[in-house]
């Protein structure tokens, strides 16, 4: 099953300073059927103005990715950690037993980003929180998937990836127009999620435009085809 979830049907919320779309009930969108999609809580597309952002504040036992699409945005936290993460690259916060941070755009253009929300496997609410960064350029997606971050150690062997304490992992791809990529689930029975960042695409001979969201379950195998040059996300979770 490939259900498409249409970028103009999604939650949304205008602060002025943040432009939001919200794949999932999220703060005040709510919608029963949308809550998660097998660990996958929260995938939020957001539109951050500059010299603005989101205050210091909590989270516990979560894993948070943030994928910058344009412009950079900046991270300070309890645990005394800062760091800019610009479009292309990601940053992983582990909030384990509890961090308080900010995430900032101190840039002088606007700043989108995708905001991934998954939840732990096991209750991991007494470990140590974490945070860390990566760069991920475009060029070493160029048609073939990259895993960006994962919680499986096979994937983290190589050092090239983030770590996220879930059975989940999040990839990235950039495809050309016409060219096809494939992508295996560890099992059917897995649910995936796929955002094209930009771009058109078909999966599996369903179309997704840029900003929908594809909701995958009970597919071994996933066909991505670009009809625009396009730049895709996609997690795969229990």
């Amino acid at each position: 099953m490939i259900e498409r979830r249409p970028f103009h049907q999604l939650g949304a919320a205008d602060h002025g300073w943040l432009n939001a779309k919200h794949h999932f009930s999220f703060a005040e969108y709510y919608d029963p059927s949308r809550m998660h999609w097998g660990n996958l809580r929260v995938w939020n597309d957001d539109t951050i103005a500059p010299q603005s952002g989101f205050p210091t504040h909590p989270h516990k036992a979560m894993e948070i990715i943030t994928y910058v699409r344009r412009g950079a945005i900046s991270h300070k936290d309890s645990l005394g950690n800062s760091g800019r993460t610009v479009a292309g690259d990601v940053q992983v916060m582990s909030a384990g037993s509890g961090i308080y941070h900010s995430e900032y755009n101190l840039e002088h253009d606007t700043t989108q980003i995708f905001q991934i929300w998954i939840l732990p496997t096991h209750d991991n609410a007494a470990d140590n929180p974490a945070w860390g960064t990566q760069p991920f350029p475009k060029s070493g997606r160029d048609g073939r998937f990259v895993t960006l971050a994962s919680g499986f150690a096979a994937d983290l062997e190589s050092g090239n990836s983030l770590p996220i304490r879930t059975d989940a992992r999040v990839v990235g791809a950039t495809i050309q127009a016409g060219d096809t990529l494939e992508y295996r689930f560890g099992h059917a029975e897995r649910y995936g999620y796929l955002v094209p960042a930009q771009g058109t695409v078909e999966i599996n001979g369903v179309r997704i435009e840029a900003g929908d969201g594809a909701a995958i379950h009970g597919e071994s195998l996933i066909r991505v085809t670009a009809l625009a040059d396009a730049e895709v996300v996609l997690v795969e979770s229990e």
